[in-house]
């Protein structure tokens, strides 16, 4: 069956409510309301991107909070990017039924989730299950809006309108940074302030889906499926569109596009991505974990990253579309990203500044934006090669693969990183008590048998304290009451003279009747505390520091005995774990560089322009063929 432009209803002449989902463009529309349009693809693009990385700025504050262990965490990212995967795969469906209505009421799905959901959750499998719900919504969101992007630019632009379209996901991140440090405080008293965070994104998301409802539109399908190389070929577009044949177009789209170009590219720049993902998902853990930045310095470290990455991919797009090629720049941006990498990864372990470790991010961030965006224009022209008419199929299949390595690569990361959970979980805390009873603990370590004999004769030592005077009494009148004692143990009567010169050793009078009495009563426990004089002399030197053990809340010690040595290990291996990980994503650099001649495109400037202007030369012809 053939669809004629006839049938496509503009949605700008529509009344009623029926504007709200009839967004088609019967005609390719001028300079300004297209670029409204790519403006808009982008703010949405980079308001998904803030709510499905917002999780990231307080990822510490969340474990804690959820009870979740680091392996729990990494592998609810897995899945979750799995989930999105299949998302981004029923996302090739918009070359059927059109992207823009999946776009805007996507922005309110997740809008809502995301400020209110969410955020009510207090168990970690609610949050996670909830988190799943908003990764397919996006996964679907994210596929559809670099196809509205192609839709609305031609090939000599579209490096330019994908650096906008790139800086979507750079531009979340860097959100997500710039909020979370201007809104997270330096100490956090309480773990459940990650919700203040996802309120904010959720209602930015709610504001974006308002300006999104009202101004979004896209070409209608007779349009949209036909190549444009140059807005030259505007005419022949529109004249061509009357007469397309939309369902010959679409035939087994999945089998048009299963190709070696289209599918190694799309997994070479998905591993290459693993170093971005890697930081949009643990950056703030690594900061904080092996290089002890607070999270707000975390997060202010990912202000640096996002922001020459912002800068890269924007300024990259509009070189590369100057010179009309691709590849040079992606060779030029993979092997900047393979040298900064190494660098990158060889201060695990080490002290650098914040400063320094900025502008190593900076560096390692530009690289990949240079590679990166002209990677993106060369793909869906590359998918254009095959047939225009399939853009968000290609897309869609790009975002399985780049969800599917991401599910791969995050279930593996626990294995290679182990020592997250005991550093994020129990690392403040026994940090905290060493830092606070440091000379407690050190007194401790040195003087087991001290502490040993201070345990096991703790009543004595207490009862010693109380019985004093009377203690003090038996020792300034030894002889005397050692006389007594015999005679008290052989049951004979106690001469008067000998009770009276007690009663005065006691005190005399009253007192000293009162203080034989005390004597008297507590014999047994005298008697132990006397054979245990030369333990308890032994103790008297340390008495001040038995003391201030004493002070020591009871479940510090516990607490240091169960988690202390896991988090002295985790410290010793941190550096070397994630320096393993971070060689895998210099790997996974080094693979992109050589999948780079399986794209279409030119390596010459010269070449390219050469093209450009036979493709020019063939439009006007068909255009003077379909006039006369």
């Amino acid at each position: 069956m053939s669809v004629t432009a006839d049938e496509v209803v503009s949605g700008r002449s529509e009344g009623g409510p029926s504007w709200l989902w009839r967004r088609g463009l019967d005609s390719y529309p001028d300079t300004g309301p297209r670029i409204l349009y790519l403006a808009i693809t982008v703010l949405a693009t980079i308001t998904l991107y803030y709510e499905l990385y917002v999780g990231g700025s307080v990822s510490t504050l969340l474990l804690t909070n959820l009870h979740m262990s680091f392996t729990f965490f990494v592998v609810t990212l897995a899945f979750g990017n799995l989930i999105g995967a299949f998302g981004s795969l029923f996302a090739g469906v918009t070359d059927r039924l059109g992207r823009a209505n999946l776009v805007v009421f996507g922005l309110l799905f997740t809008g809502i989730f995301v400020a209110f959901v969410i955020p009510a959750a207090t168990d970690k499998w609610v949050f996670t299950i909830e988190g799943f719900v908003v990764g397919i919504v996006e996964g679907i969101c994210l596929v559809a809006t670099p196809a509205l992007i192609r839709d609305f630019s031609p090939q000599v632009g579209r490096a330019t309108a994908m650096g906008f379209w790139t800086s979507g996901p750079v531009l979340g991140s860097l959100i997500v940074a710039v909020v979370g440090s201007a809104t997270i405080p330096a100490v956090v008293g309480d773990s459940r302030f990650w919700t203040h965070e996802y309120r904010i994104c959720g209602i930015a998301g709610i504001v974006v889906f308002l300006i999104a409802l009202v101004g979004l539109r896209e070409l209608s399908p007779q349009l949209r499926d036909q190549l444009m190389v140059t807005l030259h070929d505007r005419a022949l577009v529109e004249a061509r569109a009357k007469g397309l044949d939309i369902e010959a177009a679409l035939r087994h789209p999945f089998r048009q596009l299963l190709k070696l170009d289209i599918v190694v590219s799309a997994v070479a720049v998905s591993i290459m991505l693993l170093i971005y993902y890697t930081a949009v998902g643990f950056g703030v853990i690594y900061f904080t974990t092996v290089f002890g930045f607070t999270l707000k310095d975390a997060n202010g470290l990912g202000n640096w990253n996002w922001g020459f990455n912002v800068l890269a991919v924007i300024l990259i797009g509009v070189v590369s579309d100057r010179f009309r090629v691709r590849k040079p720049f992606m060779v030029i941006g993979g092997a900047g990203a393979a040298a900064m990498t190494v660098i990158y990864l060889l201060q695990a372990g080490h002290h650098p500044s914040y400063y320094s470790l900025a502008i190593i991010l900076a560096l390692l961030s530009f690289a990949l934006g240079v590679a990166y965006t002209p990677w993106m224009a060369s793909f869906t022209e590359t998918v254009e090669a095959h047939n225009p008419a399939l853009t968000a199929t290609g897309l869609a299949i790009w975002g399985w693969i780049i969800r599917v390595v991401v599910f791969v690569a995050f279930l593996v990361i626990p294995h290679v990183i182990t020592s997250v959970t005991p550093l994020v979980n129990y690392g403040a805390t026994v940090s905290a008590y060493a830092t606070q009873y440091k000379s407690e603990i050190a007194f401790a370590q040195t003087h087991p048998a001290i502490i040993a004999t201070a345990q096991k004769d703790a009543y004595l030592i207490k009862q010693a304290k109380i019985l004093a005077p009377e203690l003090n009494v038996l020792q300034a009148h030894a002889a005397l009451f050692t006389e007594l004692g015999k005679l008290q143990a052989a049951g004979a009567a106690i001469p008067p003279k000998l009770a009276a010169q007690a009663v005065a050793a006691a005190g005399g009078g009253s007192k000293g009747v009162a203080m034989l009495a005390q004597i008297n009563l507590n014999r047994s426990t005298i008697g132990k505390i006397i054979a245990a004089k030369p333990e308890l002399q032994s103790l008297a030197p340390f008495a001040a520091q038995l003391t201030a053990l004493q002070k020591v809340p009871p479940q510090v010690f516990p607490f240091l005995t169960a988690h202390a040595a896991a988090v002295t290990a985790a410290a010793a291996n941190s550096a070397r774990q994630w320096r393993n990980w971070y060689w895998v994503c210099f790997g996974g650099i080094v693979f992109f560089l050589f999948s780079i001649p399986l794209l279409r495109g030119r390596w010459k400037p010269s070449d390219a322009r050469k093209d450009e202007v036979e493709h020019e030369a063939l439009v006007d012809a068909e255009l003077a063929a379909l006039k006369a």
